[in-house]
């Protein structure tokens, strides 16, 4: 493994660590060093230097005449400033909140962080930087970017829960979570997928959160199920996840069986189940299948004479451009809610 050096004089190796017994408390050999910090912070030694010198969070003492070395006081104003970016407030604005002293941080933060500040309540759209290239999207997003950045758990947990209970799942889903998650996308891959590893971490907790959000699951009722299933080659879930969640929302019974069900598995369920709805996700076109989707749109199930069939969604972009002729192709979440709701309640 290659050791660097960074301009503190501190080794590194790879990504931040947990501290060692030797920087619990801020005092070894006069404070810690920027790498120890950032390590502690779950950030890069670049961002702590940033903080220092853009607005002025530096450590009050530095030894050889520059390297820094930080006192447990310093400690807790980054740990402040943490916690009010987790928030999505702009880091120029939390610095001079983390700079005027303790104060209650609305909504949630980190568990480790224990004396937090203030922050305005106003909400609504923010053009802060937080190195996603967002745009103009709800605050809400910029923190959950920089928790899922920080792949900081808790943190994470508690904006995702927070922005699902304030607006909504619907809401949620369409103006926090997706943006959040395609900026995530494109951050991966401009960077030569170094990022992939957030990703993951975001999408495994936005999961999460659907779940604990979600009321239990609707009691089948015969022609009122939804069977949710990817395309066989399909494996991204989460769009169904949030729909099965938006359904039991509305205590319509759902069957998800998640990413790359086979056909004939898929038509078996079908034969077996009598759904009133078939969605059937594709991310990708390569993954979506107008056969398959014709197929299961024809399987027809009861006695002679009053057979039924289901509803087919082709749902997901994979499906944009070769839509199947007679079958509903939703283009948002309240869409495709809406189409079940009709085919279900008449």
């Amino acid at each position: 493994m290659v050791m660097t050096k960074d301009n503190d004089g501190d080794a590194a190796s790879g990504p931040p660590g947990p501290p060692g017994p030797s920087d619990t408390d801020g005092r070894r050999a006069g404070g810690l060093t920027t790498g120890e910090v950032a390590r502690r912070l779950g950030v890069a030694p670049t961002t702590v230097r940033s903080w220092d010198r853009r607005y002025g969070l530096g450590p009050a003492a530095r030894t050889g005449g520059r390297h820094r070395r930080w006192t447990a006081a310093d400690l807790a104003r980054l740990e402040r400033m943490c916690a009010l970016t987790a928030t999505g407030l702009p880091p120029a604005e939390a610095a001079r909140l983390a700079l005027t002293g303790p104060g209650p941080v609305p909504g949630p933060v980190p568990a480790s962080v224990p004396v937090p500040v203030p922050v305005p309540a106003a909400r609504g759209r923010s053009r802060a930087g937080s190195g996603l290239r967002l745009g103009d999207v709800r605050q809400e997003c910029k923190g959950i970017a920089r928790a899922a950045l920080r792949l900081d758990a808790a943190a994470l947990d508690g904006l995702l829960t927070a922005a699902v209970e304030e607006h909504g799942l619907i809401a949620a889903w369409t103006e926090v979570l997706v943006p959040t998650l395609r900026a995530v996308g494109r951050k991966w891959e401009r960077e030569g997928e170094r990022y992939v590893e957030v990703e993951h971490f975001l999408s495994w907790h936005v999961s999460g959160a659907l779940r604990r959000y979600a009321p239990a699951t609707a009691a089948d009722r015969p022609g009122a199920t939804t069977v949710l299933a990817c395309a066989p080659a399909e494996h991204h879930t989460l769009p169904l996840e949030v729909l099965a969640a938006a359904l039991a929302e509305r205590d319509l019974p759902v069957r998800m069986f998640g990413g790359g069900l086979p056909a004939e598995s898929l038509a078996a369920v079908v034969r077996r189940t009598g759904p009133a709805v078939v969605g059937l996700w594709a991310q990708a076109r390569g993954t979506a299948s107008r056969p398959l989707a014709r197929h299961i749109a024809a399987i027809e199930w009861g006695v002679r004479g009053a057979r039924g069939g289901p509803a087919v969604l082709t749902l997901g972009p994979g499906w944009t451009g070769q839509t199947v002729p007679g079958l509903a192709c939703p283009r948002s979440l309240a869409e495709a809610v809406a189409a079940v709701e009709s085919a279900v309640r008449g």
